[in-house]
């Protein structure tokens, strides 16, 4: 992956030479960086491997993992856990397994995060982790809903007008809990904007630690979209001074046909897998992304990546390349390993 996403920023430098500097004839960005691609002919590609632990199960379905750290030598995830034949991360908790084989054989430790208190943003179900490691402690943050305000039954409807989601937090000294949520969750909220990217769902929160601050990205989808929102979700960020917040967002998306966050540190900026378009991206500043490579096959569902500078006090800026991502068939979700490689 190392040698692909460099080739990728070499492009990206070629690309703005040629868009910057005068010229005849002139050529758009996206048609120069589709020439350069063809011309060195190289692919992203994905393979996949069974697991053991959290892969295929008659009883439970699990999906939406974490990035994963490692703490001493053994590998961290968490993930949304479900009561089979249910497979919407709606009506779930937070679960969390570990591995000492780099993510081929995992054990189930137990419920990381149950649901918040009767009334609260997520009373009703916890979903989507992620991970950071910072100064002594374990971030996990969390999506979350409450029932549908004004429901009879104190239900979830699921429906695309007031089933609105937010962004919170736990803190623990350990990786193995326990964790107790921050006081003032949640820490993302939807827009009261019906036209921004992010006015009906926050959600996939992933964590990056830069330029002294710790950055949060998240996709977002429109009230104004309705049914067709979770086709036309966007990705953003918002940044803080420290994990716990107050969290401020930055004006705007950054990535559109982005359905689930994948980041990671790449060189001297972010590089970023963007589902919907199956593209590769990537932003020296962590903002402006560019689409480097499109065409992408079998891409990862709902991935999160083995991302050592989420560890506590890392200095790494290269990503291993290896994750775990959402399988499935109809009525079961279940978690197997990939790898991203160039060919």
């Amino acid at each position: 992956m190392k040698k692909n996403l460099n080739l990728l920023l070499v492009f990206t430098a070629i690309t703005l030479c040629i868009v910057g500097c005068k010229s005849k004839t002139e050529k758009k960005p996206t048609e120069t960086v589709a020439k350069i691609t063809e011309a060195v002919a190289f692919t992203t590609s994905f393979t996949y491997e069974d697991i053991t632990g959290i892969g295929e199960d008659s009883v439970y379905n699990r999906r939406d993992n974490s990035d994963i750290i490692k703490v001493g030598d053994t590998y961290y995830i968490w993930y949304s856990k479900m009561d089979h034949p249910e497979t919407a991360g709606y009506w779930a908790t937070i679960w969390y397994a570990t591995s000492k084989d780099e993510g081929y054989t995992w054990q189930e430790k137990g419920m990381a995060l149950g649901l918040g208190t009767e009334g609260a943003f997520d009373s009703h179900s916890v979903f989507t982790p992620n991970i950071l490691a910072f100064k002594g402690k374990y971030y996990l943050y969390y999506t979350a809903v409450k029932p549908t305000p004004g429901n009879p039954d104190n239900k979830f409807e699921n429906n695309s007008t007031t089933d609105v989601t937010a962004i919170g937090v736990a803190v623990s000294d350990s990786p193995d809990g326990p964790f107790t949520r921050i006081e003032n969750n949640p820490l993302i909220e939807v827009s009261s904007t019906p036209e921004d990217f992010d006015s009906f769902r926050v959600d996939d929160a992933s964590l990056l630690v830069k330029d002294n601050k710790i950055w949060l990205y998240y996709k977002g989808r429109s009230i104004a979209h309705g049914a067709k929102g979770p086709g036309l979700t966007e990705m953003g960020v918002a940044m803080a001074d420290n994990p716990e917040g107050p969290f401020v967002k930055h004006k705007g998306s950054l990535l559109d046909k982005s359905h689930e966050v994948l980041i990671w540190k790449q060189d001297n900026g972010i590089a970023s897998l963007a589902s919907i378009s199956k593209t590769i991206n990537y932003a020296e500043d962590g903002i402006n992304f560019t689409p480097l490579y499109d065409g992408l096959v079998k891409i990862p569902v709902a991935p999160g990546l083995y991302r050592p500078d989420l560890e506590d006090g890392s200095q790494a800026t290269e990503t291993p390349g290896w994750g775990i991502s959402l399988k499935g068939k109809k009525g079961y979700a279940y978690f197997a390993r990939f790898e991203m490689k160039q060919e």
